[in-house]
């Protein structure tokens, strides 16, 4: 299983207990996909270098996690079907996904 950043953009216009429920339910959704830990930070409300889908801020998450590619491809189409995430990424890191590892950083991150 590799390592990834999923970094998700979400919608300001939506009330500030919806983008925390969402990043939660994003959380638990990536948990039940991979059957692993998962990382999040949720860095918050950010200017956009650029305008996205009319959009000039942001709300910034990203979930550290190990994944399949079809896990992948499943995790970026619900990203695609909800309207609030108004851009994501997923990025590759070089190491490799282990359970150990990230579970004192799934810890310390909470």
């Amino acid at each position: 299983m590799k390592r990834y950043e999923s970094i998700i953009i979400i919608n300001t216009e939506i009330e500030e207990d919806a983008k925390k429920e969402k990043i939660k339910q994003y959380k638990n959704y990536i948990k039940e996909l991979t059957n692993a830990k998962v990382g999040v930070q949720d860095l918050g409300k950010k200017t956009l270098a650029y305008d996205i889908k009319g959009h000039k801020q942001g709300y910034y998450a990203i979930f550290d996690c190990g994944c399949t590619p079809e896990n992948l491809r499943e995790l970026e189409n619900k990203y695609r079907a909800d309207k609030d995430v108004i851009k994501y990424m997923n990025i590759e890191q070089e190491e490799n996904y282990f359970e150990d590892e990230d579970s004192e950083e799934d810890e310390q991150e909470m």
